[in-house]
C-alpha cells in the first residue's frame, strides 16, 4: 500500500513538474521567411532609378517591413524608434538602421524632401541587412 502511495505521489509530483516547466518554457519566434523575402522583392523591384518618387515609397515600405517584422518578434516599443532602440543588440549595425529610419522620417514628414539615389540605395541596404539580422530574409 505505502509503495502505491509512494508511486502515485512520485507520479504526480513528475507530472506538475514537466507541466510547469512547459508553461514557462518560451519558443523562439519564427518569421515567415517566404512571405518577408517575396515582400521585400517587391520593394526592391519597385525601384526606378529614374523616379525619385519610386525611392520615396520604397523607404516607407522598407521600413514598415522592418517594422513589421520586429513587432511579430513581440520588440517592445510603441511606435518603430522605440522598438529600434529596445532591439540594438538584434542589428549587426545598428546606426544604419537608425540612419535608414530617420531618411524615412524625412520622406515621411517633409513635404519638399529632396534624397539622392545614393542615399536611397544605403538605406535600403540597411533595411535589408536588419531584415537578415532579424531572420525575417
Amino acid at each position: 500500500m505505502d509503495l502505491v502511495i509512494l508511486s502515485v505521489s512520485i507520479l504526480i509530483c513528475a507530472g506538475l513538474l514537466f507541466f510547469f516547466i512547459g508553461i514557462t518554457k518560451t519558443e523562439k519566434i519564427q518569421l515567415d521567411k517566404l512571405k518577408f523575402q517575396g515582400d521585400w522583392l517587391k520593394i526592391e523591384n519597385s525601384i526606378k532609378k529614374d523616379e525619385p518618387a519610386t525611392w520615396h515609397l520604397a523607404l516607407i515600405n522598407a521600413d514598415k517591413l522592418v517594422d513589421t517584422a520586429m513587432r511579430e518578434l513581440q520588440i517592445s516599443g510603441q511606435t518603430m524608434g522605440e522598438r529600434l532602440k529596445n532591439s540594438k543588440d538584434k542589428f549587426s549595425s545598428p546606426n544604419s538602421i537608425w540612419h535608414a529610419h530617420k531618411l524615412r522620417n524625412v520622406v515621411a514628414h517633409e513635404n519638399d524632401a529632396q534624397i539622392n539615389f545614393d542615399q536611397t540605395r544605403r538605406a535600403m541596404n540597411s533595411f535589408k541587412q536588419a531584415l537578415k539580422d532579424l531572420g525575417a530574409i
